[in-house]
C-alpha cells in the first residue's frame, strides 16, 4: 500500500507501516527527526490521489479542549476556523481510507464526533491521554496490550521548550497497531 502519514515529523507511524513492508511516507512543515521518506511542506501540495490509506495527525493548538480558556480569543483572530478547516480539508481528501487523531477537541461539536477513543494503556503503555481517532474506510483499532498504571505523565510534564513536541508523539504501541490493523 502506498501511505501517506499527514502532520508526522518523529517518523514513528511512517516507520511502523514501513517495516510491515508499506511505501509509507511522512510529511509535516517541519523536518523528520527520524531518517526515512519525509514531504517538508504542506500536506496539499501532495498528489493525494496517489494514496491509499492517510493517517492524518493535524496541529491540535487551536483545537483541544485542554486550551478552552483561549477558545475566545482563538476565535476573534481565526485561528480555530482555520484550524477546523485545515482538518475539514484533510478529512475530505481524495483518499480511500483515512484516519486522523486529535484530542478531545472542538472537532466533536463542529465537524463530527469521533469514531473512536482510544487510549495508551490500551497499546503497551501505562498512561493515559484519551486520543479520538475520525475513520473514513478503515475499522476501529482493538486493543494489542492492555497494561495498569494508569498515569497521566504527559499532562503533568513540567515547562520546557520541547514540552509540545513530546505531547504530541505518538506513542509506539498505538503506530504499530495502526500499522499491524490497517494494513
Amino acid at each position: 500500500m502506498k501511505i501517506l502519514i499527514a502532520c508526522e515529523y518523529s517518523g514513528l507511524v511512517r516507520d511502523a507501516f514501513i517495516a510491515l513492508g508499506h511505501d509509507a511516507m511522512s510529511c509535516d512543515l517541519l523536518p523528520t527527526d527520524a531518517p526515512g521518506p519525509h514531504y517538508q511542506g504542506s500536506v496539499f501540495d501532495l498528489n493525494l490521489k496517489a494514496f491509499d490509506l492517510m493517517v492524518a495527525h493535524p496541529p491540535c493548538t487551536h483545537l483541544a479542549v485542554s486550551g478552552a480558556r483561549y477558545f475566545a480569543e482563538k476565535r476573534a483572530d481565526g485561528r480555530q476556523q482555520e484550524a477546523l478547516e485545515f482538518v475539514r480539508r484533510l478529512l475530505d481528501a481524495p483518499i480511500a481510507k483515512i484516519a486522523l487523531e486529535n484530542p478531545i477537541s472542538i472537532i466533536s461539536s463542529q465537524i463530527r464526533k469521533p469514531d473512536q477513543i482510544i487510549q495508551p494503556w490500551q497499546y503497551g503503555h501505562g498512561e493515559t491521554k484519551a486520543t479520538c481517532l475520525w475513520l473514513k474506510g478503515l475499522p476501529k483499532l482493538t486493543p494489542t496490550n492492555i497494561v495498569a498504571g494508569r498515569e497521566a505523565k504527559v499532562h503533568h510534564m513540567p515547562p520546557s521548550a520541547d514540552r509540545w513536541k513530546l505531547r504530541s508523539t505518538t506513542y509506539q504501541g498505538i503506530a504499530d497497531a495502526m500499522a499491524n490493523q490497517w494494513s
